[in-house]
């Protein structure tokens, strides 16, 4: 077994978490789910698989001070800031460098920071098995969410043949992965049984990615060639200021993932949901007789099917409404039909092209 690390991304801005959500804290920098940042919950589930100083967090500039206050158990050196974001691959890339300079043979995974995943010990359990995977075979691996569901927010992951069985767990050759479907499509996804949801989590040896990019991504690879060699000479810091912008701004599904023909796929088991807006709350809360969710100083009157969010002990009313999303913090109150929560980044492009209205972004 090669030495293991764990590499977080942490740089999303959560824009439909607004107005909890902000540019400097965002989704994965708050309890949306359960008591601890989100951020912080992940750390602590992959601390059971990795040691601490095995960990790296990759944020943003303007996320670093609030990453450092949500995971103070990891070495500050291991909390790495992009100058500016160029999507996943490049933050893959980075990643890669960062596990490579520690150790050139080791298998590391890349997580998302903001899943909400109850079942710890099967998360820990399947990571592992999905480890093992990556250190047996020249293989990329991903962990497959079952669908629940024919939901259209998702990448999805067709599965091929059987390839290897590792601890009673049958991992499966990927035949493809597919972009966001269409409703009629997703149903027959999920009647067909042999896809699963995309969450982007990705294992993989060092040697095994880096000949991905060499193959699949020539010019993103060069770019982190020379970002290597300028933080040899000059530390992180001004090499990511000097080099990083210049990267090509592509995700790793379509940089590598998707052209790559040595994909497997562990099937997961434990629970998982990426909570992507306001309505996926009401998932993990107990609901009053009407179906009402209610956080916070909140009451609703004669409605159902609400989601009330407040904060700072200012009681929020709804009186005679229903299905909405009513969010109240110190400086902005959100309200919107449930049904309408994924428009909240439209509104964010007009807070940003107004002056007086950029300071809640």
């Amino acid at each position: 077994m090669s030495e293991r690390f764990v590499v977080i991304m942490a740089g999303g801005r959560g824009e439909r978490f607004w107005p909890s959500s902000r540019q400097a804290v965002p989704k994965h920098l708050l309890p949306i789910v359960g008591d601890t940042p989100m951020l912080t919950q992940t750390i602590e589930r992959v601390l059971g698989v990795v040691p601490r100083e095995n960990v790296f967090v990759i944020t943003t500039e303007e996320q670093l001070a609030g990453v450092r206050a949500a995971c103070p158990q990891l070495p500050a050196e291991n909390l790495i800031a992009e100058p500016m974001g160029r999507d996943t691959a490049a933050a893959t890339g980075l990643a890669m460098l960062l596990v490579k300079q520690r150790n050139p043979r080791a298998a590391f995974a890349m997580l998302p920071a903001d899943h909400v995943i109850h079942d710890a010990a099967g998360f820990q359990q399947q990571l592992g098995i999905a480890f093992a995977a990556a250190e047996s075979a020249e293989v990329l691996v991903t962990l497959g969410i079952k669908p629940t569901e024919p939901a259209t927010g998702f990448g999805y992951i067709e599965q091929g043949g059987a390839w290897k069985t590792i601890s009673g767990v049958d991992v499966m050759a990927v035949k493809r992965f597919v972009e966001k479907p269409d409703l009629a499509t997703a149903r027959s996804y999920v009647e067909a049984g042999r896809y699963f949801w995309n969450a982007g989590m990705f294992i993989w040896r060092v040697p095994v990615v880096e000949a991905a990019f060499q193959e699949h991504a020539p010019e993103l690879h060069a770019g982190l060639v020379s970002l290597s060699a300028a933080a040899a000479k000059a530390g992180w810091g001004p090499a990511l200021a000097q080099v990083y912008p210049a990267l090509k701004k592509i995700s790793v599904d379509y940089a590598l993932m998707e052209k790559s023909t040595n994909v497997v796929v562990v099937p997961a088991t434990f629970d998982w949901d990426d909570v992507g807006a306001w309505p996926a709350v009401a998932r993990h809360f107990s609901a009053d007789k009407a179906n009402n969710v209610l956080r916070g100083l909140a009451m609703v009157e004669g409605g159902a099917n609400n989601i009330v969010v407040s904060t700072d002990g200012h009681l929020t009313a709804v009186v005679g409404a229903s299905d909405l999303v009513v969010v109240h913090t110190a400086d902005a109150t959100l309200v919107c039909s449930k049904d309408k929560a994924q428009e909240i980044k439209a509104l964010l492009q007009r807070l940003g092209a107004q002056a007086e209205t950029r300071k809640f972004l």
